[in-house]
């Protein structure tokens, strides 16, 4: 049999870390980030204990990763679907409304993720963290922004204070009132993107001015 050829290897090596990154979101979905451990994920992933270790340094980087695809893939999803637009006000608000709509979908997961940003490690710097930034970049500039540089770290500032507002034990903030701030800073109508069912708050919703007109419904 003869060797296979190096774009052979590197497609199985990136079929593997898929499987370890799905497998992650999965299990810590279903039993939390304590109760899953290394030698679960990479049996849920039909993978050698030690092919974790190759590709992560530890659980903490891999959730990190895991759950930067899942944001990644949420994202690039709602930015493409069908009607396709390049309208950038109308894929900001989808944006918008895909990185929202993961803190109300999957909350463990992403109130795991966030306590691990906030520990001293922050942001792993990996494949999936650096697609997420791409397209949430993209996103920026082609809503128009004069300065992507400020306004790219800004949007994503702004929306992990809206992630952790949704996910505050306890207190968290309303989804509609959320969402209805970030369209306000943006100009966006509350009908662009996905609009959540409960309507705008107030009975309001905000033109591309930032005005508000009293809503139809």
């Amino acid at each position: 049999m003869s060797p296979r050829s190096a774009s052979v290897n590197e497609e199985l090596r990136r079929r593997s870390r898929e499987r370890l990154l799905q497998a992650t979101v999965d299990l810590v979905d279903e039993r939390g980030y304590e109760a899953t451990t290394l030698a679960d994920i990479a049996d849920r992933a039909g993978a050698a204990r030690g092919l974790v270790s190759y590709y992560f340094p530890g659980k903490r980087q891999l959730l990190q990763s895991a759950v930067h695809r899942m944001m990644h893939r949420a994202l690039e999803a709602a930015l493409e679907r069908e009607p396709r637009t390049e309208d950038g006000r109308e894929r900001l608000a989808r944006a918008i409304d895909a990185i929202l709509g993961l803190a109300v979908d999957r909350p463990v997961l992403m109130r795991t993720h966030m306590s691990g940003v906030l520990q001293a490690e922050g942001f792993v710097q990996c494949p999936e963290q650096q697609h997420l930034a791409s397209l949430l970049r993209d996103t920026v500039e082609r809503y128009g922004a004069r300065d992507v540089d400020t306004e790219y770290p800004l949007l994503r500032a702004l929306l992990m204070g809206a992630v952790f507002a949704l996910l505050l034990p306890g207190a968290p903030m309303p989804l509609a009132r959320l969402r209805a701030e970030l369209f306000q800073r943006y100009g966006l109508d509350w009908d662009l993107g996905v609009p959540p069912g409960e309507g705008p708050p107030g009975g309001t919703r905000h033109d591309a001015f930032g005005q508000s007109s009293k809503s139809s419904k």
